[in-house]
């Protein structure tokens, strides 16, 4: 048996038990979606009402009508002693505990019951397997943070040997290291890439300007799946390019697991088998597909503590292709709480403003990567890494993109920097609003 299927099951985690519950939603899905989707959302509301004194009190009933009716919960609302959220026959020693990453600025301590935990990993193996990759078996190069002291050091090495798969370093990107990095993959069998986009796109960025193909130097290379950061369209094409795999784009979150996954089709697919996803309006209202807003999910299966309509802090919109039986992913447009605000009252995604400039700047200058903090209403900082300050002509083109797609008169620095700051994990924020 595999060494990592070997651990979920070696500390309670039923693997086997929830990849057949998988197989027997998929076919409840086939056969007739909407009784199941709406038989669990009423099971795991009704299970919280009864057994979790805090879900109650949330909801303030104990009982519910409508689905409409149940209060959008938010991390915020979460942020309390655990086990004042734990529901009935559930503590520290019979579940999965885990905090999430921090990105939003609030970081917050969870449990999941361990056949939930089991089956978030069983929809991650069933998923892998549309690309011809086995979460067991095959060899993994792993673009993720790693903790910087000893023991969490060595304890993440040791994790990454069990689980076959090889950590390289998302906190040094300097050509030394990314020669280091083909290096690697000449003398590895490597199966797949996994981790940060930012970190992946800026190994594929030195492969460009090294004019190397991935798949030459590596052939056993199946697929590249990038998560935890936003993918846009023209780091995808250059990663389809420099890499000469299917690149995957995976939306997940640590509390809820997998929410949603390219297929060999490009669709971006949400999972639909263990979490119920709603886009919704600052009203709590649904939207139609196609309408960007807030994406709050349901954890169909966690009896641990409730995440019923948990606002992720993520907006996005589902496609206009979407149904019930399969929803799709059109875009995710970045966190409701970094939202661009401007003088005039108008306001935009955070990543449009990234975008914009991302376009003008990537296209005309040797910047290798650079992220936007906004610092007044009317000022914003670019801080950037290049081997050569921008031009004149490259800070006149950014600046009237913005004016374009923004509105004028608003200020603009430029700082030039050896290396971007990351978070202790290694991700990179492309906007921040200090508002």
């Amino acid at each position: 048996m595999n060494l990592f299927k070997f651990s979920l099951q070696l500390n309670g985690f039923p693997i086997k038990k929830a990849s057949r519950t998988l197989k027997s939603i998929q076919k409840a899905i086939a056969l007739d979606c909407n009784t199941y989707i709406e038989t669990k959302k009423q099971d795991i509301v009704n299970y919280h009402l009864k057994n979790n004194p805090f879900y109650r009190s949330f909801v303030n009933a104990e009982n519910f009508t409508t689905w409409n009716e149940l209060p959008v919960m938010t991390k915020l609302d979460l942020q309390k002693p655990l086990n004042d959220r734990l529901s009935n026959g559930f503590s520290r020693k019979n579940i999965y505990l885990n905090k999430t990453s921090g990105s939003s600025g609030t970081p917050f301590l969870f449990a999941k019951d361990k056949f939930c935990h089991a089956l978030i990993w069983a929809n991650f193996i069933d998923r892998y397997k549309w690309f011809d990759l086995d979460v067991h078996t095959s060899k993994q190069a792993r673009f993720y943070g790693i903790p910087l002291d000893k023991k969490g050091y060595y304890k993440e090495r040791i994790k990454d040997r069990l689980s076959n798969r090889f950590r390289f370093s998302v906190f040094d990107l300097s050509d030394e290291q990314m020669e280091k990095n083909i290096a690697l993959f000449k003398a590895s069998s490597f199966d797949y890439i996994n981790g940060y986009t930012s970190a992946i796109v800026q190994f594929a960025k030195y492969l460009q300007k090294r004019n190397i193909v991935l798949k030459t130097v590596c052939p056993t290379l199946k697929a590249c799946i990038v998560t935890s950061e936003m993918l846009f369209d023209s780091d995808k094409s250059l990663l389809a390019t420099q890499f000469n795999i299917p690149i995957i784009n995976e939306y997940g979150a640590a509390e809820l697991g997998l929410i949603a996954f390219q297929n060999t089709h490009d669709q971006w697919v949400v999972n639909n088998e263990d979490l119920f996803v709603e886009i919704l309006d600052e009203h709590n209202n649904p939207l139609p597909h196609g309408e960007i807003g807030r994406i709050v999910i349901t954890s169909l299966y966690n009896k641990a503590q409730p995440f019923i309509r948990y606002d992720l802090g993520d907006l996005g919109a589902l496609s206009e292709s979407s149904t019930l039986e399969k929803p799709i992913l059109k875009c995710l447009n970045g966190r409701t709480g970094d939202l661009v605000k401007l003088p005039s009252g108008k306001t935009a995604a955070g990543l449009t403003f990234y975008y914009v400039t991302k376009t003008i700047i990537e296209d005309k200058s040797t910047v290798k990567e650079f992220v936007i903090d906004q610092l007044e209403l009317d000022t914003f900082k670019i801080s950037y890494v290049s081997s050569s300050s921008l031009s004149e002509e490259n800070i006149e083109a950014v600046k009237q993109a913005i004016t374009k797609y923004l509105e004028p008169n608003l200020r603009i620095i430029f700082e030039q920097q050896d290396q971007l700051n990351r978070s202790n994990r290694g991700k990179l924020k492309q906007f921040t609003s200090h508002l």
